[in-house]
């Protein structure tokens, strides 16, 4: 059994599916999304996917899921596409709202931290071979 998304009838594996969906497709400025869960999990941006899935799974719809019952549904459970892919992914499918100015800047910029990050590890990665110690980790005795 999954459960049918409440606002816009997605079928979700299970409630943490579930709440990956709404809290995802809110946060890209879905506003029915985000007004649906701002009613019925107001901090749902502090929930993990699983606690956030036992708060709404009881307002969705339970439907069958022979889709999702399958050895595999759409996607790997290795190592999954990337969050980046799943959401261009869902963004072409139909009845997807465009990307607003604000969720298009959120995701620039992301692009552009990743892109920081890795080129942050290319260099160290080149570097002398030293380890970093973390910041608040000095040597007292030294």
């Amino acid at each position: 059994m999954g459960y049918a998304c409440p606002v816009c009838g997605a079928e979700q594996a299970d409630a943490a599916h579930l709440a990956n969906h709404l809290a995802i497709t809110a946060s890209l400025g879905r506003e029915d999304h985000r007004e649906w869960l701002e009613e019925y999990a107001p901090d749902w941006g502090d929930c993990s996917p699983e606690e956030l899935g036992e708060r709404v799974s009881p307002h969705a719809p339970e439907i069958e899921t022979p889709d999702f019952e399958s050895a595999s549904h759409g996607h790997d459970h290795g190592r999954p596409d990337g969050l980046e892919g799943g959401i261009a992914q869902q963004s072409r499918q139909p009845g997807r709202g465009s990307l607003t100015t604000e969720a298009e800047d959120v995701l620039q910029e992301a692009r552009e931290l990743t892109k920081q990050m890795q080129e942050t590890d290319d260099a160290d990665d080149e570097g002398t071979g030293e380890i970093d110690e973390p910041e608040g980790s000095e040597n007292e005795n030294a």
